[in-house]
């Protein structure tokens, strides 16, 4: 479902040089645009999530605890022949 929105003269052309580049539709550069601007925010906010829990050094100590006892967890359960496959195929 399409819908409008108005946007400067300038990013309109700029869409529009993009797409005739790319061999794609303005909505596809917008679209892609737009999602790479929200990974971008996504990675900045759990970045900053990071530095505040490390500026908490009883939170970062626990946070660390955690982490430390999920080690090797991943493995779990697995049969010994499948982690041996695996380790071999990669």
């Amino acid at each position: 479902m399409a819908t409008m929105m108005r946007v400067s003269k300038s990013t309109h052309a700029t869409l529009h040089e993009l797409a005739q580049r790319e061999h794609v539709s303005m909505q596809d550069v917008l679209s892609r645009a737009v999602e790479a601007y929200r990974r971008q925010r996504l990675i900045e906010e759990t970045n900053a999530a990071y530095a505040a829990l490390r500026a908490d050094p009883s939170a970062w100590h626990e946070f660390q605890q955690e982490i430390a006892g999920l080690d090797g967890a991943l493995m779990d359960g697995m049969a010994d022949s499948y982690a041996d496959n695996l380790v071999a195929t990669h």
